[in-house]
Formats: C-alpha cells, sequence, structure tokens
C-alpha cells in the first residue's frame, strides 16, 4: 500500500463548525485524481454517523427530511459529499478531539489559522465578508 500525505486548508467567512466539517471531506477527497482506497479520520460524529448509521440513506429516501420532518441542514454540501464518496472505497474512522492525537492536532491548528485569518479579513474590510 502506498501512503501519501498532501495537506490543504481553507476557511469562509461567516460559516459553521458543521459546514467546513463537511467542506473539508469534500474538498479533501476531491483532492483525489483518481478513485482510492481512503480511511478518513473525523472527530465529527455529525459526518462519520450520516454514513455508517444511515441517515443519508434515510435523507434522500424521506426527500431531504430529517427524523423531524424538517428540511437537512447543508443539504448541497451532503450532495457535494455523496457524489465524492461514490468514487472511492471509505472507511469512517471517528476520533475523538483535542485529546493529543497528532494529525488531529495538526488540523485543528490549521482550521484555527483559516478561522483567524478570515476574522481579519472580515474586520480589515469593516465587517463585510471577502
Amino acid at each position: 500500500m502506498r501512503e501519501h500525505e498532501r495537506m490543504l486548508s481553507g476557511g469562509e467567512a461567516r460559516t459553521t463548525n458543521n459546514r467546513m466539517e463537511l467542506t473539508g471531506v469534500v474538498h479533501g477527497l476531491r483532492a483525489l485524481r483518481r478513485p482510492c482506497r481512503v480511511r478518513v479520520h473525523v472527530d465529527s460524529s455529525y459526518v462519520k454517523n450520516a454514513f455508517t448509521n444511515g441517515w443519508l440513506v434515510r435523507w434522500q429516501r424521506n426527500g431531504w427530511k430529517n427524523a423531524e420532518k424538517q428540511p437537512v441542514k447543508n443539504r448541497e454540501l451532503w450532495q457535494l459529499l455523496l457524489t465524492e464518496a461514490k468514487r472511492h472505497e471509505i472507511e469512517w474512522v471517528k476520533i475523538k478531539g483535542h485529546v493529543g492525537v497528532e494529525l488531529n492536532e495538526r488540523v485543528d491548528r490549521l482550521a484555527c489559522a483559516e478561522r483567524d485569518r478570515h476574522a481579519l479579513a472580515t474586520t480589515a474590510s469593516g465587517g463585510l465578508p471577502e
């Protein structure tokens, strides 16, 4: 098995943690040039459980409504993620965040740097998103 590493980071102004969790996985999978066997480590139960607990299947079957019959939040990102996920064989691995897991801590530092960069850009532009 060949292993490769490519670090990607990015962010958006005025967003949510869940949107960034989804966006990160979408872009990570999209960066793969051909179908691969992938182990995706996430500290987000939201992302992992949607795949491993059948949430996505139920949401689609129910017209993108959740168990409370409300529209699924971030539907457009879930649809992008589904498209990317179909290209690959994915093993979802849930890890605890902020407990000293080296790669999780590294990703958290990148995420915080992006958050701070966007906060500075928003402040510099008079509170308008860049």
